[in-house]
């Protein structure tokens, strides 16, 4: 299935009228978590973003970068919101990380979904998302 189209959910001119734009499992150490052994490293941390840029945004009307939203632009956003301090809940990080995408202009829907793979040793990951648009 499309995520594209799952977006449609929100408003359907997302799915005709917007180009879904996705970063998965991008791999970053992060200093998080609450209980005192999270504190003294960092931990491995994924990150998968969608996004939905309106087509005149991002028409990618020729072969060059200046005609679409470029990805540099999410994983570096994502790398100075991590930074270097010390983050509690992964609940808040992600919440961040979404409402810095959706303050983005050219951004009409997000979907952030953060997981961290190396906490529990019987399951692949532990994780929360946000997901959500803005109005037309």
């Amino acid at each position: 299935m499309s995520s594209l189209l799952d977006f449609a959910v929100f408003d359907a001119r997302l799915a005709t009228h917007c180009r879904l734009m996705s970063l998965r499992q991008f791999d970053l150490p992060v200093r998080i978590g609450v209980h005192d052994f999270e504190r003294s490293a960092a931990q491995r941390m994924w990150f998968d973003i969608d996004i939905c840029v309106r087509l005149e945004d991002a028409p990618a009307s020729s072969d060059d970068i200046s005609s679409t939203l470029n990805y540099d632009f999410l994983r570096e956003m994502i790398q100075n919101i991590v930074g270097f301090e010390h983050h509690e809940l992964q609940e808040t990080l992600c919440d961040t990380i979404f409402y810095q995408l959706m303050s983005h202009p050219q951004i009409m829907a997000a979907r952030v979904n953060t997981s961290k793979p190396d906490v529990y040793p019987d399951c692949l990951s532990i994780g929360t998302e946000r997901v959500g648009c803005k109005t037309w």
